[in-house]
């Protein structure tokens, strides 16, 4: 054999075995803990391979040992060694970008939330300004982080249109912005250079309810938002469905009623007109100088009126379509519409039963959030997190180390 196809040969070794690094560590990230028999069960790899794996993510401080469980024995002989998620290990930063407020966290693999903080946001601030604020919350959130864990990188959860190629908000209407480069803000406000992926705050809760929340083992669920506006994240096959540019799931502006309101994206009788916050605010006669906080508004009424009874038949009519169109094992409600189901579940379904077809309605769910309101947060973390699942030991070798010293300097 030429030395050039043996130098191609280990090439293609070496992608091999990052590859098999990356998927185990993505196993022991959902599990939090397995063994190595679960790991040679699950990846179809022989003992030898996984064992050689496993002690390499705990070489690059991903992994540790973990004491077997009592029965976890391999046959007659002893039990079967385990390997969990390392407890100062890899991190990351999690933002979850609201209309009024922003939460921030520090997140270990395996979903750890280690640290957060919250601040309010001004609806009427510059994203300058509201990047500042975001950066003040993360140097808060990285205090605590120990000197030689790695930050792997930033992920951010955002009402809005973000394009898939660059994380270019296009558009997020609430915040008034319009092609807004907010990554770059925020990592101009830290003075650090780290990978941060932006993506639609509907779509990271589907991303986090099916890798850890109310759709674990689900490969086709919808997350549906009532975050002001109304928004789908979808999951197709185990994967994300984010389109061509990554504006998949605009189902608030789907046409619901033509003779309908107007709606702000300039069309008429948008779903939104009729289950987006505001409409849900005239019909429980809600301040508005609270709409951002309808869920906590919701969450006090005992009962409800007959106006919000017919705002859950709407939302279960809209909800038909979509289960018309992606035929969903599971529907998750987050954001005010958790609040809002728990008050007009029987309208939502009567709706949901009136306008779907028979066959799809047969195998769909509907759920409330297994994250409660974190699934958008949970999926930022999961973004930024992807890197070290692609590839650990290039994912490590551009993470910052001594970020508090970095911040501080």
């Amino acid at each position: 054999m030429s030395p050039q196809r043996r130098s191609g040969l280990g090439t293609n070794q070496e992608a091999i075995r990052r590859h098999n690094l990356g998927t185990v560590l993505r196993h022991v990230h959902g599990a939090g803990q397995t063994s190595r028999a679960e790991l040679t069960s699950l990846m179809g790899l022989n003992r030898s391979t996984i064992a050689g794996l496993v002690s390499e993510l705990e070489s690059l401080g991903i992994a540790e040992h973990a004491t077997p469980l009592e029965g976890s024995r391999q046959g007659a002989g002893r039990p079967s060694a385990r390997v969990r998620i390392a407890r100062e290990g890899p991190y990351v930063i999690a933002v979850d970008l609201g209309v009024d407020r922003a939460v921030v966290a520090r997140v270990g693999l395996g979903g750890h939330v280690i640290q957060r903080a919250q601040a309010p946001v001004l609806r009427d601030g510059e994203a300058w300004q509201v990047g500042a604020a975001v950066a003040t919350l993360i140097r808060t959130v990285i205090e605590g982080a120990p000197s030689a864990a790695p930050l792997v990188g930033i992920g951010i959860s955002v009402p809005g249109l973000v394009r898939r190629s660059d994380g270019l908000i296009r558009l997020a209407p609430n915040l008034e912005w319009h092609d807004v480069s907010f990554g770059g803000i925020v990592l101009a406000a830290l003075g650090l250079d780290v990978p941060v992926s932006l993506a639609n705050d509907a779509d990271l809760g589907a991303l986090a309810e099916h890798t850890r929340g109310a759709g674990v083992g689900v490969d086709e669920l919808i997350y549906v938002s009532g975050n002001v506006g109304v928004g789908a994240g979808v999951i197709s096959g185990g994967h994300r469905l984010e389109g061509v540019g990554g504006y998949a799931g605009e189902v608030g502006h789907l046409r619901f009623n033509p003779d309908g309101r107007p709606c702000h994206c300039g069309n008429l009788g948008c779903w939104e007109t009729e289950v987006g916050a505001f409409a849900i605010a005239e019909a429980i006669q809600c301040p508005p100088d609270k709409v951002a906080q309808l869920d906590e508004v919701l969450d006090e009424f005992d009962r409800p009126s007959t106006a919000l009874r017919a705002t859950g038949t709407s939302l279960g009519q809209g909800l038909a379509s979509i289960v018309n169109m992606f035929n969903p094992q599971v529907v998750v409600l987050g954001g005010y519409f958790r609040s809002l189901y728990r008050l007009v579940g029987a309208d939502v379904d009567a709706g949901l039963a009136d306008r779907a077809l028979p066959a799809p309605l047969e195998s769909v769910r509907l759920e409330l959030p297994g994250l409660g309101s974190d699934s958008p947060l949970h999926g930022a973390a999961e973004i930024a997190l992807e890197p070290l699942f692609v590839d650990p030991v290039a994912a490590l070798g551009t993470a910052l180390v001594d970020v508090r010293a970095r911040l501080a300097g």
